[in-house]
């Protein structure tokens, strides 16, 4: 389980993310408070993470990254808006995680064969998987 520092980067990160189209829609706030929730972060201090970041913290595992890129998919496609700067971000977000380029292009573009664009868990972990052997 990751560190209460890594909980607030975690989250910090996907708001960031969020605001990158200068505006967090109400879809998007309710599944980071789920993920805050989820990690046991209270509503107080998962608040303040709009006003102020919290350290970064790239996650310490190869499957804590993948979980966070897939976070990250998530909220991009919450609001069934896909905007190329948040494809761009994501992708950048992905590479500075050490996550491999060919894994992250490969999700990006069959995200668009799924419902929602929502990659199953274990598709994801499938592409991935097929990246490190």
């Amino acid at each position: 389980m990751s560190s209460y520092e890594e909980k607030l980067s975690i989250l910090s990160e996907m708001i960031s993310f969020a605001k990158v189209d200068n505006t967090v829609k109400e879809s998007e706030y309710n599944l980071l408070l789920g993920v805050a929730t989820h990690l046991g972060v209270d509503r107080n201090t998962f608040d303040s993470l709009f006003e102020k970041e919290a350290k970064h913290v790239i996650p310490k595992s190869q499957a804590d990254r993948i979980l966070q890129f897939h976070r990250l998919v998530l909220l991009m496609n919450v609001d069934a808006v896909q905007e190329e700067i948040e494809i761009g971000r994501l992708h950048n977000i992905g590479l500075g995680m050490g996550l491999p380029p060919s894994a992250i292009e490969q999700v990006l573009s069959i995200m668009h064969e799924y419902p929602n664009n929502v990659v199953p868990p274990t598709v994801l972990i499938d592409i991935f998987k097929a990246h490190y052997n």
